[in-house]
């Protein structure tokens, strides 16, 4: 199977996912429920998973899937894997905002070989593959040149834009002690709060956005308007989109979880000129912070 055709098969089903959303949007109510880890899930993402699964199953039958909600189906001895959140950033869809997306990768031999993020009510779609560079296009609208992506050329942390996510009071003692210390290296960082903060704010702060929910960071890397983002606690759907639009786009990504004992993965999205400044600050932030 050739990229041309794997990317074509994801675009379907971007289109896919697309036509659902939308008609859930049209009703009068989204029924909607909490998940155990405190998130939202929607009859709508269930649908577009399940819909998506079914696709990949008749028309790719020897791949694997994954997605958030119902998990992986398929052989796990299978070679490719098709990984996807149906809907990131629910609570936006669900409060009528722009702001979610349908990610769409897939991975083979464990390395991510296409990446696809679609967000219909921004009219935008951002996609990549090894070797192919990355690139966005509007949907819905006459203009369907694609644009290549590059990122940053920013060489200090000192004097790059930064973005973070989930905010301090969602994340763990941990967390909170790597946000902190690139946030007070950095030049700029979005959301702009305290970082040490263990309580809830009275006004939510906003996510740094591209319109993608919970990867929306990583675009703004991939597309030159933040140099670094990190991401703190993601799952495999959260991710696997992203990291070929920002490596494609000239950036680099790496996820740090077992050697740093924090009990949740960070992925480190940034450009290559400022990748190990990073990776060394979040070290030396566990390093030397008190058990």
């Amino acid at each position: 199977m050739t990229h041309d055709a794997d990317l074509a098969f994801a675009h379907r089903l971007a289109d896919q996912a697309r036509a659902l959303a939308l008609r859930h949007l049209a009703a009068v109510v989204i029924p909607a429920e909490t998940k155990i880890d405190g998130s939202v899930v929607t009859e709508a993402d269930r649908e577009i998973e399940t819909t998506l699964r079914s696709t990949i199953g008749r028309e790719r039958p020897g791949d694997a899937f994954l997605g958030e909600e119902f998990g992986a189906y398929g052989s796990s001895q299978g070679a490719r894997r098709w990984i996807v959140d149906a809907i990131d950033g629910t609570a936006s869809f669900l409060a009528g905002e722009p702001e979610w997306s349908t990610l769409i990768a897939l991975e083979d031999h464990g390395t991510v070989a296409l990446g696809l993020v679609s967000a219909p009510a921004l009219h935008r779609r951002w996609w990549a593959t090894p070797g192919g560079g990355a690139w966005s296009r509007s949907i819905d609208t006459t203009v369907v040149t694609p644009e290549k992506l590059a990122v940053t050329t920013s060489a200090a942390l000192k004097n790059a834009a930064v973005g973070i996510w989930p905010p301090p009071h969602r994340l763990t003692t941990a967390g909170r002690t790597i946000a902190a210390a690139v946030a007070a290296r950095a030049e700029r960082v979005l959301p702009h709060v305290d970082w040490t903060r263990t309580s809830v704010p009275p006004f939510p702060p906003l996510k740094p956005s591209a319109g993608s929910g919970t990867c929306h960071g990583a675009l703004l890397v991939a597309t030159g308007r933040l140099d670094a983002f990190l991401l703190l606690g993601a799952g495999r759907w959260d991710l696997a989109a992203a990291i070929p639009i920002v490596e494609e786009a000239g950036g680099a990504f790496s996820e740090l979880a077992d050697d740093l004992l924090i009990g949740s993965s960070v992925a480190v999205f940034t450009n290559t000129r400022l990748h190990e400044q990073v990776l060394d600050v979040i070290r030396s932030s566990l390093t030397c912070s008190p058990p």
